[in-house]
């Protein structure tokens, strides 16, 4: 059994699907459903680090292009993204959220992605 414990995006409103200049990306994930996916998975044990990697990439294209990661849980994994250089049109953002666990003195490790559409317009 699956248990979405996120990533989450989250943006400042939510109708807030135009980027222009300089964004804060952030995204959550619920703890509790994270350690029963852990539980199910059999890989339960104390969590070693979370972090998350941004991604774009042009709509309708193949390849990501990393924007930065960040493993600042207290803050909701922060990355600036600026998107002056970028054309304007349709893009996806991706976060892809790594958790490590320490499972019988070993690292295991889970991922778990979101990807959302918007529209920069500079």
């Amino acid at each position: 059994m699956s248990h979405n414990w996120g990533p989450y995006f989250i943006v400042p409103s939510e109708v807030f699907e135009t980027y222009s200049g300089s964004v804060l990306l952030r995204e959550e994930f619920d703890e509790a459903l994270l350690h029963q996916e852990l539980e199910d998975l059999g890989l339960s044990g104390p969590i070693l680090r979370v972090t998350n990697p941004w991604y774009y990439r042009k709509k309708n294209t193949d390849t990501w292009v990393k924007i930065g990661e960040s493993d600042d849980v207290d803050e909701d994994f922060p990355v600036n993204w600026d998107t002056t250089s970028l054309e304007n049109g349709q893009y996806e953002v991706m976060g892809l959220m790594h958790v490590f666990v320490k499972k019988a003195g070993e690292e295991k490790g889970i991922a778990r992605s979101n990807i959302v559409e918007i529209t920069v317009k500079n």
